[in-house]
C-alpha cells in the first residue's frame, strides 16, 4: 500500500471520530503481541485547554474504548469514548472525548481515589524492562491524581498512593457539553486534555521516545442516573476488567 492511499485511509478514519478499536472476538484467545498504540510527535506544544483543536490531533489516530472480553460477553457498550496520544521531548499528551449522559464527579481536590466517586480516565504507563508502572487519573472538573507502583505486587500498599510526581507540573484542561453532577439533566460528552511531564516519567532511568519499550493502557470510569451499573471500559481490550493486567497492556509506539 502507497504511503499516498495509506494518508487516505487513515484521514477516512479519524473523521468519522471514533474509528480505530481492538476487538478480539468471542471464542478467540488474546492476541501474542501487544496491540500497538501510536503516540504521535508534535514541534508544536499542545494548548492544554480540552478543546483537542490543536494541528498534532488531527494527524493522530484516534482509539475507541470497548468493553473487556468478560464483560462483552453480557451486554455492549452503552457510551462510547474514544483517546488519542501525541509527544514531544518535554510532555506525553492524552486527548479524550467521552460520550456520557450524566457527567459527575463528586471529589473537589488533586490525588485523591476519584474512581470512587465520578467519572475519569486512567492512564497506566510501564516501562517494558522494569517493574514499576504509573497510574495517572483526569477528571472532568479538572482534578489529578498520580499513583506510582514500584511492581504489581506491592498494590494497595499505603505508601504508593502518596504523590511522587509534582502535580503543578501536570497540565490539565476539560470542556464538558452538559452540566457538571447534575443528575436531573441529560448531557452530552466532556473531553480533556492533559500533558505528562517526560522528566518525572523518566526519573527512575527509563527513556522515553522512539526506541524506548513503554506498555499502556487507557481505561474509564463512568457513572451515569441513565446506566444499569457503572461502565468501565479500556483500550486495548483486556480479557476481564482489571486495569492491572499489565500482561495485556498495549505497546506505546512513538512515531516521529
Amino acid at each position: 500500500m502507497n504511503s499516498k492511499w495509506m494518508v487516505w485511509v487513515l484521514s477516512i478514519m479519524m473523521v468519522s471520530g471514533c474509528a480505530l478499536t481492538q476487538k478480539v472476538n468471542k471464542g478467540e484467545k488474546m492476541p501474542v503481541e501487544p496491540l500497538p498504540i501510536i503516540a504521535k510527535y508534535t514541534e508544536k506544544p499542545v494548548v492544554v485547554d480540552g478543546k483537542l483543536d490543536d494541528p498534532v490531533w488531527k494527524n493522530t489516530p484516534v482509539y475507541k474504548l470497548s468493553l473487556s472480553r468478560a464483560d462483552e460477553e453480557k451486554g455492549i457498550l452503552q457510551e462510547e469514548g474514544c483517546v488519542q496520544l501525541a509527544w514531544n521531548e518535554n510532555y506525553l499528551y492524552i486527548g479524550i472525548k467521552f460520550y456520557d449522559s450524566d457527567i459527575t464527579q463528586e471529589n473537589e481536590e488533586d490525588q485523591q481515589h476519584h474512581y470512587r466517586n465520578g467519572d475519569l480516565v486512567e492512564l497506566f504507563l510501564k516501562p517494558e524492562k522494569n517493574t514499576w508502572y504509573w497510574e495517572i487519573y483526569g477528571t472532568p472538573n479538572g482534578k489529578k491524581t498520580v499513583f506510582w507502583f514500584p511492581g504489581r505486587g506491592r498494590l494497595g500498599m499505603e505508601s504508593h498512593y502518596q504523590a511522587v510526581m509534582n502535580l503543578d507540573d501536570i497540565f490539565i484542561g476539560v470542556q464538558i457539553k452538559g452540566t457538571l453532577n447534575n443528575w436531573k439533566d441529560r448531557d452530552d460528552y466532556w473531553t480533556l486534555e492533559m500533558a505528562i511531564p517526560v522528566k518525572e516519567l523518566t526519573k527512575y532511568g527509563d527513556a522515553f521516545g522512539p526506541g524506548s519499550e513503554w506498555r499502556i493502557l487507557i481505561a474509564r470510569y463512568n457513572y451515569s442516573r441513565y446506566l444499569p451499573w457503572k461502565e468501565l471500559s479500556m483500550i486495548p481490550q483486556l480479557s476481564m476488567t482489571n486495569y492491572h493486567l499489565l500482561e495485556e497492556y498495549g505497546r506505546l509506539v512513538f512515531e516521529k
